[in-house]
């Protein structure tokens, strides 16, 4: 596994840092968060300059680099803490449309993307599905020419800030898994939107009778299965990355901080654990990057959970620590600090909390540790 970056990968790290350190600052994203949703046209229009709606696309559709790009990118958003619809739009949205779509869906939809004209998020998880991607109570029944799709979907991130909503459905006519392309202001839709704990917006979705034309299906009938793991995997290797670029920023501040007082012994020794937990989670990340189109998920889906296990630990151990370094200060700080803890629990507790994946890790005793 190669850590080291090309040129190219340097200068995209570099530019979108520079981007949202001039453009989101933590003062402007608190402005953000005043908005309704939190999201910034502004800022979704100065990313689609710097190119990264593009990244993991096909080329005949603008689209260049792949998941270590990602992964970068990702990084920088945690860093500042961006609430924009980053991921729903090009690693979930763009990657199920490139996967699954048809010729004529790809050609029609990706170059959208790429430009950030189109957003989506994905609306696949229900309540009591304990991050099963196959539990699916959602229906889609097939007539002349359209699609009635039946049922609810919870905590869908980004949906009152998109265009496009996919929809997973159990196809009654074929049996298996099928996905929809659904406008969110469509009949039969009804979105109950509130903000999370960090601020994203999400909604949950009641499906009531919404027909849409077959045309509206992603791709064949009842084979969407494979390509929603896949998508979901890449997620979870780009979640990993952005809890990276918190954790990073964590370490700073506290080292910012350290350095204005005479730390005492236990304060030092704390401090050097946070920094080798996040060498080493860093190290897991950047594994899962390289894994995350791994097309064996049996092998995708041990590192994925080795490398949660190693983000998670680490998010948990440095923001604690890093809010009890910072406690009682009564600047400024301490609030920047417990934003970026709010954030890296909420992303321990997406795709799946740190127990269900340990739990995954835990099982595949035969998986040598020197492969991490």
């Amino acid at each position: 596994m190669d850590f080291e970056f090309s040129a190219d990968e340097a200068r995209l790290r570099d530019s979108v840092r520079l981007l949202l350190a001039n453009e989101y600052t933590l003062e402007r994203r608190q402005a953000f968060l005043t908005t309704r949703h939190g999201s910034s046209p502004e800022i979704w229009r100065l990313l689609s300059h710097q190119g990264v709606f593009s990244l993991g696309l096909p080329q005949e559709a603008g689209g260049y680099g792949g998941c270590r790009e990602i992964m970068l990118v990702m990084e920088e958003l945690g860093r500042r803490l961006v609430l924009e619809p980053f991921l729903s739009t090009v690693v979930l949205g763009g990657g199920l449309i490139r996967d699954q779509g048809t010729v004529a869906q790809r050609a029609h939809l990706l170059p959208k993307i790429a430009t950030g004209e189109l957003r989506s998020a994905l609306a696949h998880h229900e309540a009591g599905a304990r991050y099963v991607l196959d539990h699916l109570r959602t229906s889609a029944r097939r007539g002349k020419g359209s699609y009635v799709i039946t049922g609810s979907k919870a905590i869908v991130l980004d949906a009152p800030v998109v265009d496009m909503l996919i929809v997973s459905a159990r196809d009654e006519s074929a049996g298996g898994v099928s996905l929809f392309m659904v406008a969110p202001n469509a009949p039969g839709v009804r979105t109950t939107q509130y903000r999370t704990p960090d601020g994203r917006s999400a909604a949950d979705l009641a499906l009531e009778n919404v027909r849409v034309p077959t045309a509206a299906r992603l791709g064949p009938p009842s084979v969407a299965l494979t390509a929603l793991e896949q998508a979901v995997d890449c997620a979870m290797a780009a979640r990993y990355a952005e809890a990276i670029g918190i954790i990073e920023a964590l370490i700073e501040l506290t080292l910012q901080t350290l350095n204005t007082r005479k730390p005492v012994g236990a304060e030092i020794g704390r401090f050097q654990q946070m920094f080798l937990m996040t060498v080493q989670a860093k190290a897991m990340s950047y594994l899962a990057a390289d894994y995350c189109r791994d097309r064996e998920r049996s092998e995708r889906r041990r590192v994925l959970s080795a490398a949660k296990t190693a983000v998670g630990n680490a998010a948990r151990f440095v923001g604690q620590q890093a809010l009890q370094l910072h406690s009682g200060s009564g600047k400024p700080v301490e609030l920047t600090v417990n934003h970026y803890f709010q954030r890296l629990m909420m992303i321990d507790a997406t795709f799946g909390d740190l127990d269900h994946y340990f739990g995954a890790f835990g099982e595949r005793a035969d998986w040598p540790i020197e492969n991490c």
